[in-house]
């Protein structure tokens, strides 16, 4: 049996279920220099990308539960086991640690679309059924699930263009094959909006986005349920002990509330929700997998 006391007295392994250099692996990254800095110890990142992070997520799954493996846990999570064939158990496979992050979702439009704010893009939508054309990365992504809770709210029908990248769609937006977008993360979407070539209806946060403190969130455009967060936390396999996991939560919580690691984060459209136990973070993650089941049956989305 693995003791607090003792541990970390090896390298720490922390898996990331996306590929180096995007959103997910800043996160993870960031992740692992908080613990260095606590711990005193090496800790490897490790990235492991596939079927939306779910092969990354199993790869926890199945580790030794001794605290030397820790790994991201996202939005995934949450949405995958509604999708069916989820490589993991969300609530038998994984002892939660704390939640990180969330990313600052967009709702973005082509500059010549006849609409400039969420109640224009209702009543277009309304006077054109299942005509407006509209970007995500893909089936079952957060974009995805954004955009049908969208339509469930305001009785709307949009067709669905799933990409399997950011790249393309905000090409295709900006060339008018679509003429809105929904984005996970606004980083993706500021160089364009900046340039003017793509213009922003709402951001899908609680609060407006620092860097776009113009631009108004959903809920105050008439929608109060339309709040979607990407979310990034931190992880153990289950059976990890508990004094281990509450030691992780502690350095966490510590790392996340300095201001370097807040504005590095604020620079891509982050922003900071570290949880105040691991028990918080559980009841998070089991809230989300409620919210996104009743989105996913209600939509009828199944995965590709």
């Amino acid at each position: 049996m693995v003791q607090a006391q003792d541990w970390p007295s090896k390298p720490i392994r922390l898996i990331v279920p996306f590929p180096a250099g995007g959103p997910t692996d800043m996160v993870g990254r960031e992740a692992a220099n908080i613990l260095r800095e606590e711990f005193k110890q090496t800790v490897i990142v490790e990235n492991r990308p596939g079927g939306n992070g779910a092969l990354g997520h199993a790869v926890l799954a199945k580790s030794p539960a001794d605290g030397y493996t820790l790994g991201l846990l996202v939005i995934t999570v949450a949405i995958a086991p509604h999708l069916g064939n989820a490589p993991f158990d969300t609530f038998k496979d994984f002892a939660p640690i704390s939640n990180m992050v969330s990313m600052t979702p967009i709702v973005i439009a082509n500059p010549n679309a006849p609409f400039n704010t969420m109640a224009e893009l209702t009543r277009y939508a309304k006077a054109n059924p299942d005509k407006l054309a509209y970007g995500t990365p893909g089936v079952g992504t957060v974009p995805h699930l954004a955009a049908e809770l969208f339509q469930i709210q305001s009785g709307t029908k949009l067709n669905h263009v799933p990409y399997k990248g950011a790249t393309q769609q905000i090409q295709d937006l900006m060339g008018g094959s679509t003429l809105l977008d929904f984005q996970s993360s606004l980083v993706v979407a500021m160089p364009q909006l900046k340039a003017e070539r793509i213009k922003a209806l709402a951001v899908l946060s609680d609060k407006r986005a620092v860097q776009l403190p113009n631009v108004p969130t959903a809920k105050e455009s008439g929608y109060p349920e339309l709040v979607v967060s990407p979310w990034f936390g931190l992880g153990a396999p289950a059976g990890t002990p508990a004094d281990i996991v509450q030691k992780v939560q502690g350095a966490i919580y510590k790392g996340l509330n300095t201001q370097d690691v807040q504005d590095r984060f604020a620079a891509i459209g982050a922003s900071v929700h570290p949880s105040k136990s691991p028990a918080e973070f559980s009841a998070y993650i089991k809230a989300e997998h409620e919210r996104w089941g009743k989105v996913i049956k209600a939509a009828n989305i199944k995965a590709e």
